[in-house]
């Protein structure tokens, strides 16, 4: 046999080991693209359980197990374990005269090279730039959005045990951990893909995983003015919020683009500065030279240890930050920002939920409550009409498509009310009701509060003519 072999007798590997993961096993949609080597198209009727759940596979797995050095395979190029792999399913299938086509054996290959160096039969998916989400109901049902719109794959896991152990490796990688004591974890991947998942008993149907991808792509505000989700003039306009240092609220449902915006706005931020972001899990991909990414973490075993937000956006003020970006502000940790706000760090970031801007500052509101229930409202909306000057929001459309719907400024106090104004917005062709949603993105031609800042930077003359409409 070839180096990397194990001489040993043959043991049952882990739970939850390989599972097919070819695109094609998924929609037809999702044939182009992965990024893996050629093997053969799966033929019309098969599907996942014809060999992945397949007695031949499950012995044929277990052989390969108990024969191949993983730990020393796990070191070498996939490309060279590939052809060992498919060296050793063939002569099991040879010596035991079992009848397993070739084009089979070279799927059960594949299928145990993405469990063994990715995450099983969703690697493939992982690999596709036209997939968005994927979402792991339990070992029998795995959906994908693709182009807004969510579809049901024939990718399978080979059991509960299977997506388990999935989710327990991806959660390892990250220093976190994933189990009954403990069924739920926010992760991310090594690409910087959001992970989130749910275990049994809470998850009835079997172990849940819900992975929002991180976009290879590099969306620049432009790239997403060409693809319709603003305006020109509302990505100029939002590009010299930026760069003027305006502190930035960026609201919408899940799944809206906030993330994707948040990203992109970063972009003017100058090299000059020293940022540091706060997430629960990293996923924000700032390009700037001087970036500190801070991450929260669980508690362990015995109930301490645990670092929240707000715990990290206190301790970046002592790390003499310029700017400080909250990759979502979800509870307590809302005080925390609008107090950094409000001592010269100007320029801060953050997204959180909410349908509408007015929304947005409820639930601001709210948050600062959790915080600390005995400040007055009028004290809190003092400090929101302070701190926040440009609120944008973002929405999914009916279509499957992100738009930016309204950005919207703060401009002050009016009694115990906060006075805004909306410098643009989205409005719907109410006389379109085919799949595709029209509208215009229509300014209100006034002129910004923040026109005197811009002014400081230089850029008034720009603001002011991408506000004409």
């Amino acid at each position: 046999m070839s180096f990397g072999r194990k001489s040993s007798a043959p043991a049952p590997p882990e739970a939850g080991q390989p599972q097919q993961s070819r695109a094609s096993a998924g929609t037809p949609a999702a044939a182009a693209g992965t990024g893996h080597d050629e093997v053969p198209s799966q033929r019309p009727g098969d599907s996942e359980d014809s060999i992945v759940r397949s007695d031949s596979y499950a012995h044929i797995r277990q052989t390969l197990f108990a024969t191949l050095d993983i730990s020393s395979a796990l070191e070498r190029p996939r490309d060279d374990v590939r052809r060992e792999v498919e060296t050793i399913i063939a002569e099991t299938v040879a010596g035991e005269g079992t009848p397993v086509p070739h084009s089979e054996q070279l799927l059960m290959a594949q299928a145990i090279l993405d469990d063994m160096f990715g995450v099983g039969p969703i690697e493939p998916l992982l690999q596709d730039d036209n997939v968005s989400d994927i979402m792991v109901n339990g070992p029998d049902q795995i959906y994908v959005e693709r182009f807004g719109k969510l579809e049901l794959t024939l990718l399978k896991f080979r059991d509960n045990a299977h997506v388990v152990n999935v989710a327990q490796r991806i959660a390892s990688s990250v220093g976190r951990r994933v189990d009954e004591s403990s069924p739920m974890v926010d992760a991310r991947l090594a690409d910087g893909s959001r992970v989130n998942v749910v275990l049994p008993p809470l998850a009835i149907d079997g172990a849940a995983i819900s992975i929002r991808k991180f976009s290879r792509k590099d969306l620049t505000l432009q790239r997403l003015a060409a693809k319709g989700s603003l305006s020109q003039a509302m990505a100029r306009v939002l590009e010299i919020a930026a760069a003027s240092r305006l502190n930035i609220l960026i609201s919408g449902g899940t799944g809206s683009g906030k993330t994707t915006l948040l990203n992109a706005l970063s972009r003017f931020i100058s090299v000059a500065e020293r940022i540091i972001t706060v997430e629960d899990a990293a996923e924000l991909q700032l390009q700037q030279p001087h970036v500190l990414r801070l991450e929260t973490r669980p508690a362990n075993l015995e109930g301490g240890g645990r670092v929240t937000q707000g715990d990290l956006v206190r301790n970046a003020l002592r790390m003499r930050p310029d700017r400080i970006i909250l990759g979502e502000t979800r509870g307590a940790e809302a005080l925390d920002v609008l107090q950094a706000m409000n001592t010269g760090h100007d320029g801060s970031m953050t997204t959180l939920h909410a349908n509408t801007p007015r929304d947005a500052l409820i639930r601001l509101e709210s948050m600062v409550l959790m915080a600390n229930g005995n400040l007055p409202l009028y004290s809190i909306r003092r400090q929101i009409a302070s701190a926040v000057q440009l609120i944008v929001q973002v929405e999914r459309m009916r279509d499957g498509s992100r738009r930016v719907t309204s950005i919207v400024e703060l401009a002050g106090m009016e009694g115990d009310v906060i006075v805004t104004q909306e410098l643009f917005r989205f409005n719907y062709d109410d006389s379109a009701y085919d799949d595709l949603v029209k509208g215009t993105y229509d300014s209100s031609a006034m002129r910004p509060i923040f026109a005197e800042r811009a002014r400081y930077y230089g850029m008034e003359s720009a603001l002011l003519e991408a506000m004409q409409p």
